[in-house]
């Protein structure tokens, strides 16, 4: 059965605040000094919560990488050509692309889905072609600086194409996704979306993304302006400003992020571009922040305030720039830490050792 977006905003439910507390209990008895494992203790509780049990587990891992291309790119955003959207699809799918050797390292799937890049691609015709999902909901948005980016039924499209793509992979056993992005220009919706949606201001919001120089990052404010000046997102309404300013591939982000909220499952978000979907995706269900983790923390100025507005920290701060769902993959092997914490190390009583007097 195919539910609807309201469906799925009134089926996401807090995490179990009891089984938080259980598991604050437990933490508080393991055997060493209180809370010596720091932020390791928060994230399994957290865990704890999702799973509601004090034994959370992770069978299976995943990253959905989406992509799409931007009609914005015409403002002279990018320092790379549009062609490359196409040409690193096709590497994630030949496994030599950054977010390829994190996921090795993690042991996690990666899945790409075309959810609106220019060129068509023939998943029969290359190298490991079945892991490309391909659920275009257009042929890469338009220019959000002379008009909406896409239609408001497209927006509603890319969410539910990201939340069916989700949970498809969660029922095959997935039990922790990483969002994933691929977009030439996508930097610049990204901004765009942060600065509606968070209040701060473009200047705030705006970096070097690829790695535009000054000029490029002036042209990039601009363009951002005029956007939301034409435009006029509702900053309250994540559908009206993902169809105004965001990205195909940003809304299918934010389905995946609903998705985790929906069937109880943690999902770590990325960097920059993957915090806009998750920004959309709180607008629309605020408790679906209670199933997210933040893998890092991007180089984009604009991240840290995104991450700030969502009350989330950074598992990771290394200086990442990249995408790709690169930082979401890395801190899997943290969350999965905080779960053997959480399961493997015994209370003082069980351990027989004497607790501090």
């Amino acid at each position: 059965m195919t539910l609807s977006l309201q469906q799925i905003i009134d089926g996401i439910q807090p995490l179990n605040r009891m089984a938080v507390e259980n598991a604050r209990a437990r933490t508080a008895q393991l055997v060493m000094p209180p809370r010596a494992l720091g932020r390791l203790h928060a994230i399994g509780e957290q865990l704890c919560g999702i799973q509601a049990t004090l034994r959370p587990q992770v069978r299976g891992k995943a990253v959905l990488v989406m992509a799409g291309d931007h009609g914005i790119v015409a403002e002279g955003i990018s320092a790379f050509p549009q062609a490359v959207t196409g040409a690193m699809i096709q590497t994630f799918l030949a496994g030599g692309a950054g977010i390829n050797a994190m996921a090795r390292q993690v042991g996690a799937q990666v899945w790409v889905a075309d959810m609106g890049i220019i060129p068509d691609l023939d998943a029969a015709s290359l190298k490991n072609g079945s892991r490309l999902l391909v659920r275009k909901v257009g042929p890469g948005t338009a220019n959000f600086a002379c008009g909406p980016a896409m239609a408001p039924e497209q927006a509603y499209k890319a969410i539910l194409t990201g939340f069916e793509l989700a949970s498809s992979l969660i029922s095959k056993g997935v039990d922790l996704l990483g969002t994933g992005d691929m977009g030439i220009g996508n930097t610049t919706p990204a901004a765009a979306i942060g600065a509606v949606i968070t209040g701060k201001s473009i200047a705030d919001m705006v970096g070097p993304g690829t790695g535009i120089d000054d000029a490029g990052i002036l042209r990039k404010r601009e363009a951002i302006r005029r956007g939301i000046d034409l435009n006029r997102p509702d900053p309250h309404d994540g559908l009206d400003v993902l169809a105004k300013v965001g990205g195909f591939e940003i809304g299918g982000i934010a389905g995946t992020l609903l998705a985790g909220a929906y069937h109880r499952k943690p999902v770590v978000v990325d960097g920059y571009i993957s915090t806009a979907g998750a920004l959309i995706a709180h607008r629309l269900a605020p408790a679906a922040a209670d199933f997210m983790f933040a893998g890092h923390c991007s180089e984009e100025p604009g991240h840290r305030h995104m991450l700030a507005h969502l009350k989330l920290l950074p598992i990771l701060d290394l200086g990442m720039r990249l995408g790709e769902g690169t930082g979401a993959a890395l801190a899997m092997s943290v969350i999965e830490a905080a779960i053997r914490v959480m399961t493997e190390v015994m209370t003082f009583a069980e351990a027989g050792v004497p607790d501090k007097a």
